[in-house]
């Protein structure tokens, strides 16, 4: 994978508007739940750029957003599995969501990539705090779901908008 300085350029936007929504989200405690996980904007930016650089770039992304919520302090964790379930494999899997096809304005990448987060979560909850299935998953859905229904409503509005500027760049 060739990275152009272009790239490099829109990668790190991403993830700077990643920091930036996911502060403001602390900030207004949207959602929050008492043992971590909130509603969050922050996953909007993840989506985009899976969908605006491809899925190896959206990866990247992600990995340096998750990288930047550690140094700043906005990452929850209780343990390891915790660490690896609700965030590593919960956010990666933003970064693959333009690997699902999508039609028109229903982009399935952003219901699986939220499936998955709350699969990844779910579990952490139930190895974690030994909960049921039934209580991990519905504590998480409690946030990611509106999560989802906020990404449904804003990535293709966000896509659309910047849709013309994606394909002149790829025509080049």
């Amino acid at each position: 994978m060739k990275l152009t300085v272009r790239d490099l350029v829109y990668m790190a936007l991403y993830a700077a508007l990643f920091v930036v929504l996911d502060y403001l989200t602390n900030l207004f405690n949207l959602f929050r739940m008492p043992q971590g996980g909130s509603l969050s904007f922050a996953t909007v930016a993840l989506l985009v750029a899976s969908y605006h650089l491809g899925w190896k770039k959206g990866l990247m992304v992600c990995v340096v957003s998750i990288i930047l919520m550690w140094v700043i302090g906005s990452i929850t964790y209780y343990g390891i599995i915790s660490l690896l379930f609700d965030y590593i494999i919960g956010y990666l899997a933003y970064g693959l969501a333009s690997l699902v096809p999508s039609y028109k304005f229903v982009y399935f990448g952003v219901i699986v990539s939220n499936l998955i987060r709350l699969a990844a979560s779910t579990y952490a909850g139930c190895a974690v705090w030994e909960s049921s299935l039934e209580g991990s998953l519905s504590y998480n859905a409690g946030y990611i779901i509106p999560t989802m229904i906020a990404d449904l409503i804003l990535v293709p509005l966000i896509y659309k908008a910047i849709e013309p500027a994606i394909k002149k760049r790829q025509n080049h």
